[in-house]
């Protein structure tokens, strides 16, 4: 039976992906919104109502977070922050919100933790003596370049950081708020230090606003790979995720659009709905798109082996089954087609120069010859 929930006064909030915010899994009691007749269905959320962002600090002593997992292009990752504003209602990371005691809904979207002192920290755990180079990969979680970045800068001194190391990096964002940074990738990429990829979900301005209400505009990331490009960048794009009955049939448009922005590779990822996220998933279709709902769910069960999300290493990812193989077809051709490089999982990070690495030299050491 497919998940589509009746929630009374559940609508879209202007400029908000997630259109509730459910109790997380590991909290005690729960919330259920009721209807208890008082709400007229064309009342609107006012002004006030709309749910404001907040910053918080995450004291963790720790930046860099290391994965074992066989699927993934990298062992190693930095998210400045945890939550983010992006509010993209796909979001693989909005589970984690749960640990925290807050919401995978409209918390992990507007209460974002950041983390200050992580260009500090890094320099630390770079400097240990057992410390061995790979690439580090950033917005694997969360994105680095989401709006508070502007204000904030932390990672702009995560770069800063790993540039005075000589240490690759490899960035993926939904956010031409990258740009800010391209003099000190173009300088990395110079050294061969850095790579950054684009995720484009659609072409179509109107969806990805409800999709992924405050990342840029499609035509803006685009235009982001082009000036990286121009900057002497290498940029790639992510279709990520395709969506069945939903964001698929750009497949061929969006990599057409990314050859034309100058990128060189590319890569993709089947929609993901791990634990929350499957609600409120179907909560959001439910509300934007009731008559196309039903055949998403379906299509995605269809690529999960009748579930609707399979966690299994090897096939989350691009999931299984005749629709699947057929999107991996497309995608296939089309790239091929275009020229554009295939995403090739961990072996595909090692273009990135580690033998550069090495911790800056302080004064202090320097004075200590004579």
């Amino acid at each position: 039976m497919d998940i589509l929930p009746d929630l009374p006064g559940a609508r879209p909030l202007k400029g908000r992906g997630a259109v509730s915010n459910p109790t997380g899994r590991f909290e005690r009691e729960r919330r259920q919104r009721a209807d208890d007749g008082w709400a007229a269905e064309t009342v609107e959320p006012t002004e006030g109502a709309r749910p404001r962002t907040r910053i918080l600090v995450d004291a963790t002593r720790t930046t860099i977070t290391r994965n074992s997992s066989p699927d993934v292009p990298f062992d190693r990752s930095i998210n400045p922050y945890r939550g983010c504003e992006h509010g993209c209602i796909y979001c693989f990371a909005r589970p984690t919100h749960a640990y925290l005691g807050l919401s995978p809904g409209l918390d992990f979207e507007t209460s974002i933790l950041a983390k200050p002192d992580a260009p500090r920290l890094l320099a630390k755990e770079l400097s240990r003596a057992g410390y061995r180079c790979r690439p580090i990969a950033m917005g694997t979680n969360t994105d680095p370049y989401q709006p508070i970045e502007r204000r904030l800068r932390i990672t702009r001194g995560i770069l800063d950081v790993l540039s005075a190391f000589n240490h690759p990096v490899s960035i993926v964002t939904k956010s031409d708020a990258i740009l800010a940074d391209r003099d000190l990738l173009a300088d990395m990429a110079a050294r061969n230090l850095a790579k950054v990829y684009l995720s484009v979900t659609t072409l179509d301005g109107d969806l990805a606003r409800r999709l992924e209400p405050r990342a840029s505009t499609p035509a803006r990331r685009l235009a982001a790979v082009r000036a990286l490009r121009d900057a002497g960048v290498p940029t790639g794009v992510m279709v990520a995720p395709i969506i069945p009955a939903l964001t698929d049939a750009e497949i061929e448009s969006i990599l057409d659009a990314a050859k034309d922005a100058g990128a060189e590779e590319t890569g993709y990822i089947l929609l993901r709905l791990p634990l929350e996220v499957k609600d409120l998933f179907a909560e959001w279709l439910a509300a934007h798109y009731p008559e196309r709902a039903a055949k998403v769910l379906a299509l995605v069960r269809d690529t999960r082996a009748g579930e609707l999300n399979d966690a299994t290493f090897g096939r989350r990812m691009r999931g299984v089954g005749a629709y699947a193989a057929l999107i991996e077809r497309r995608f296939t051709i089309a790239a091929r087609r275009l020229g554009l490089g295939h995403e090739k999982g961990r072996e595909g990070m090692t273009s990135l120069d580690c033998s550069r690495f090495a911790p800056p030299v302080a004064p202090a050491r320097q004075l200590a010859l004579f």
